[in-house]
């Protein structure tokens, strides 16, 4: 199988794209304000191995509440 040329991008600390291997990726189906529970499947997802880790924002309170939620390694993307 003939693998398609792409372009290094970083998230974080993680490399996509280029000649790194596949990121194990998803997101969180919780409700954001829900810290305690967003938290717990953050947590879940990185024991099973995802590196990149998504949370929703959908408006400013979530956004607060993400804020708390953050590590070292996150990024915030919410408008």
């Amino acid at each position: 199988m003939k693998r398609t040329e792409t372009r290094k991008i970083m998230v974080g600390n993680v490399a996509m794209g280029g000649q790194n291997k596949v990121v194990i990726q998803s997101m969180c189906n919780t409700k954001t304000k829900d810290v305690p529970a967003t938290v717990k499947q953050i947590l879940a997802l990185e024991k099973v191995g995802c590196q990149i880790i998504r949370v929703a924002c959908l408006d400013k309170e979530d956004a607060r509440s993400h804020s708390r939620n953050q590590k070292a390694d996150t990024h915030t993307h919410c408008s």
